[in-house]
This record gives structure tokens, C-alpha cells and sequence, in this order.
């Protein structure tokens, strides 16, 4: 449903309705409780969506106010406003009359949707949930424990004390803290003639843990081979000896060496692939 974005003001003439018990009420907020009567007793057909567009227009100012709250926090407000108003669709779609007042249902409606789309469409990379509710409740500590002017930077304890969390809790808010963004592989970390890119200090993967990793396995394998058999692949692949040497060396022909050589090779092979599969 298109929504009309410049709408500034109610098209109501509706008097406010009363204030629930306990909770504050926006001067502006329309009194809506017949339109939303009338909208649950349509079925769906152009009647019904006339109803639900009226009742979206004359929210839509405080759908605004939220988004306004979350202003100067790298989204621009337009946008902010755009989430706003599909919190605000949102909650005119599923909210019940006989529960209660719209607007005690619909503002944290509209305020959830904000933050979702915070969470899940601002961060440069996807973080869990629970590491995004550490950062805000850190980014809240912080705030309150340096309201103080000359407050010095709050510690890793006075932290945890203050949130109750644990201090390596606090440790994850922290460098979350830092995570919101992230820089270019070719971002430039030195202003001087030999400045380098952050991608000049990431490490490569190194071929020859690989080689280590398959060493190990098989030793119990070639442990398990024949004396002379482990005495030919030592000589093969140790000392790089030729099969026709390995042959002139322990008396046998060339292709029996290279059939023991085989069939060891296989034998340890299937060994480490077994031992890998039931692990």
C-alpha cells in the first residue's frame, strides 16, 4: 500500500480520546476506536482496504515522532520514517479493539520495527542477536556512568557491575561496540610513503599444516606395516630413491616394488579415511 509520506497532519476530526490509566497520550492522537470497529467487521475488498488506509493516514504523524527518535544514528530519516510506517501497516493490521487502545498497542509495535531494521539491515556484517544485545546494554552503561562532566571512562568491572554482566559479557559489547562498520580491504592504515592496506596484514592459508595434519594421521598406519614394507616407502619418499634402485637394493624386481608400494600406500590410506569417518 502506497503511503503518503508528506502527510504531516490527521485527516480526522475526531476529538482525542481519554487517556488509559498510567500512560501518556499525544495531544494529536485521533480517536480511531469506530474505524477499527468498522475495519474488523469488513471483509476483505476495496470497503475494507478505503477503512485501512484512513486508519494508517491519521497514525501516521505518530509513526514519524518514533522514527524521529532514532534520528543522527546513520540512517537518514526518511528512511526511518519509511520503517516506520510498515510498523505502523503492521499494527493496524493485526491489532484486536476489544484489547485495548491502539496506541498502547501500536508504539512498540512501530518502535520494534525500527530496531529490527537497525539490527538487521545497518551492521556491515550479520551479528547475533544476543552480541548486538550486549552492545546496546555497554553502550548504555557507558552512557550512564559518564554523565558526569570530568567522568573518567568507565572499566571492564565497573561495567559488568553496573549491567550484571560478566566481564567477558562486557568484553563482546565492547568490540561490538567498534563492529558496526567496516573498513575496505583497501582502506590505507598509514598516511607515510610505505603506507599499506589492511589487506596487507591478513595472513594466508598455510599449505603445510595440511601436510602436518596428514603426517600424523598416518603414522599409526605406517606403523602397522611390514618391517620391509616401511623400509621401501621410507626409501621411496624419505630418501627419493628410484624403484629400480629400491629393487637392485633389497633383491626383488622393480614391479613387486612398485606392487608394495601400492598396495602400503592404500592400506595406510584407507586406515586414516576409516579412522576419519568414525571419529
Amino acid at each position: 500500500m502506497p503511503i503518503d509520506m508528506s502527510t504531516s497532519r490527521p485527516r480526522t476530526s475526531d476529538t482525542p480520546a481519554p487517556a488509559p490509566a498510567g500512560r501518556r497520550r499525544h495531544d494529536d492522537a485521533p480517536d480511531t476506536a469506530e474505524l477499527f470497529a468498522r475495519l474488523a467487521a469488513l471483509e476483505d475488498g476495496p470497503e475494507r482496504e478505503a477503512v485501512r488506509d484512513e486508519l494508517v493516514t491519521v497514525w501516521l504523524p505518530m509513526a514519524h515522532r518514533i522514527a524521529g527518535r532514532f534520528r543522527d544514528r546513520g540512517e537518514s530519516l526518511e528512511d526511518l520514517r519509511q520503517v516506520a510506517a510498515l510498523g505502523l501497516v503492521k499494527a493496524v493490521d493485526r491489532f484486536e479493539p476489544e484489547r485495548g487502545a491502539f496506541e498502547s498497542y501500536a508504539v512498540p509495535t512501530i518502535t520494534g520495527e525500527v530496531k529490527r531494521h537497525f539490527r538487521d539491515r545497518m551492521w556491515a556484517l550479520r551479528v547475533p542477536r544476543r552480541v548486538q544485545e550486549l552492545r546496546n546494554k555497554v553502550r548504555v552503561a557507558r552512557r550512564e556512568l559518564t554523565q558526569t562532566p570530568g567522568s573518567a571512562e568507565p572499566t571492564l568491572t565497573e561495567l559488568a557491575a553496573h549491567t550484571g554482566l560478566t566481564e567477558d559479557e562486557v568484553a563482546t559489547g565492547l568490540e561490538a561496540l567498534e563492529s558496526f562498520s567496516a573498513l575496505s580491504l583497501d582502506a590505507e592504515l598509514s598516511a607515510g610513503d610505505d603506507g599499506y592496506s589492511l589487506a596487507d596484514t591478513l595472513g594466508a592459508a598455510d599449505s603445510s599444516y595440511d601436510t602436518v595434519i596428514d603426517r600424523e594421521s598416518a603414522k599409526a598406519g605406517l606403523r602397522r606395516l611390514p618391517e620391509r614394507e616401511r623400509a621401501i616407502l621410507y626409501m621411496r619418499f624419505f630418501e627419493d630413491m628410484t624403484q629400480s634402485r629400491i629393487a637392485d637394493q633389497l633383491g626383488i624386481s622393480q614391479m613387486h616394488v612398485s606392487r608394495l608400494i601400492s598396495r602400503s600406500c592404500a592400506r595406510v590410506r584407507a586406515e586414516v579415511l576409516g579412522d576419519r569417518v568414525n571419529a
